[in-house]
C-alpha cells in the first residue's frame, strides 16, 4: 500500500488554497474563477445516472494536480484537481477534492463526538501521519450521517462548477486499528457517489488499489492514483476504470514509470509532495 503522499497538502493545503485563490484573484490571473464550462467530451453516464449527466474525464489528456492551492494551468493541461475551498479552472475538466472518510484537524471539533471513530477505550483513532481523527462508518446510521456533511461538500462542488468530485482516504479502514472494513468503506463510498450522480457530478476513486474491483456496484467512474507505477498498481486501476486514471507521482523514477508503461493511455504528472503552488520552495511540477 502505498503512502498517501500529497494527500497530506489537504490539511495546510485548505489554507493554503484559500490564500493562493485570493493572490490570485487579486493579480487577475485565470485560475480561480467559475467555470464556464468543461472542456472534455461528453461520456456515457455510469449505470444509475440520466443520460447526459455525468461527464467523464477524458483519458490521456495533459493533467495537473492543485489541492495545495490552485493557480493558473500551465499550457496543455485539461484536467485539474483543486481542494473544494478553490474554484473550478475555466474551460478544463475540474475534479473538486473533498477529505469524505476523515476530518481535517481543524475540522475535528465541528464533527459530532459519536461520529469520530472510537477504539474499545473511548480514545479517537487517529491516522497519525496527517493528525486526521478517522470517521466512524461502521453502521448504515452512522454512513447516513457522515454522507449527509460530506454531500454538503459535493453539493457546493457541483455548485461552483465542478465536473467531477475526488473523496479522499477510502483506504482509512486499512488505518482503523481493525475497527473499519472494507465493505464499511464501499458502502460509505456508494452513498457518496449516488449524491454525486444526482447533481451531475462524475466521482473518483482515490487510491485503494484493492477495491478496484467493486467499482461498478460502487458507481465510481474514475481513478485518481498517487504513486501507482511507483508500486506498480496502474495496470489494476487502468482495467478497472478502462485507462480513465489521473496519476500522481512524487518521484522522477515515479513519471519515468508511469510514462514508459502507461503514456498515451493514461493522465500522467509528477508533484511536489506538499503539492504547492508556483513560486513556492519545493516546488514541482513535471509532465510527458
Amino acid at each position: 500500500m502505498p503512502a498517501r503522499g500529497g494527500s497530506g497538502a489537504k490539511g495546510p493545503g485548505r489554507a493554503a488554497g484559500t490564500l493562493v485563490c485570493a493572490v490570485v484573484a487579486a493579480l487577475g490571473l485565470a485560475g480561480c474563477g467559475p467555470s464556464p464550462g468543461s472542456g472534455a467530451a461528453p461520456a456515457s453516464p455510469p449505470a444509475g445516472a440520466a443520460p447526459g449527466a455525468v461527464r467523464l474525464p477524458p483519458r490521456a489528456a495533459g493533467f495537473d494536480y492543485q489541492i495545495g492551492g490552485p493557480y493558473p494551468p500551465p499550457a496543455g493541461v485539461r484536467i485539474v484537481s483543486r481542494d473544494r475551498s478553490a474554484s473550478p479552472a475555466p474551460g478544463l475538466y475540474n475534479v473538486c477534492y473533498v477529505n469524505a472518510f476523515q476530518a481535517q484537524p481543524g475540522e475535528r471539533a465541528s464533527w459530532p463526538a459519536d461520529l469520530l471513530l472510537r477504539d474499545a477505550h473511548g480514545e479517537v483513532v487517529v491516522d497519525e501521519d496527517w493528525n486526521e481523527p478517522l470517521l466512524d462508518i461502521r453502521t448504515p446510521a452512522r454512513r447516513k450521517r457522515v454522507a449527509e456533511r460530506v454531500n454538503r461538500w459535493i453539493d457546493e462542488c457541483a455548485a461552483k462548477g465542478f465536473d467531477a468530485v475526488e473523496p479522499d482516504n477510502y483506504d482509512s479502514y486499512t488505518r482503523s486499528r481493525h475497527l473499519l472494513t472494507a465493505d464499511d468503506a464501499t458502502a460509505f463510498i456508494t452513498l457518496l457517489a449516488r449524491h454525486a450522480h444526482d447533481r451531475h457530478l462524475a466521482i473518483g476513486q482515490k487510491n485503494t488499489a484493492e477495491l478496484a474491483g467493486a467499482r461498478k456496484r460502487t458507481g465510481l467512474d474514475f481513478a485518481v492514483a498517487e504513486e501507482c507505477a511507483e508500486y506498480d498498481e496502474c495496470g489494476t486501476y487502468a482495467k478497472a476504470f478502462g485507462d480513465r486514471v489521473l496519476v500522481v507521482e512524487y518521484s522522477a523514477s515515479g513519471l519515468r514509470k508511469a510514462v514508459a508503461r502507461y503514456g498515451g493511455r493514461l493522465s500522467i504528472v509528477r508533484r511536489d509532495r506538499p503539492v504547492s503552488a508556483p513560486g513556492s520552495d519545493g516546488y514541482v511540477r513535471e509532465a510527458p
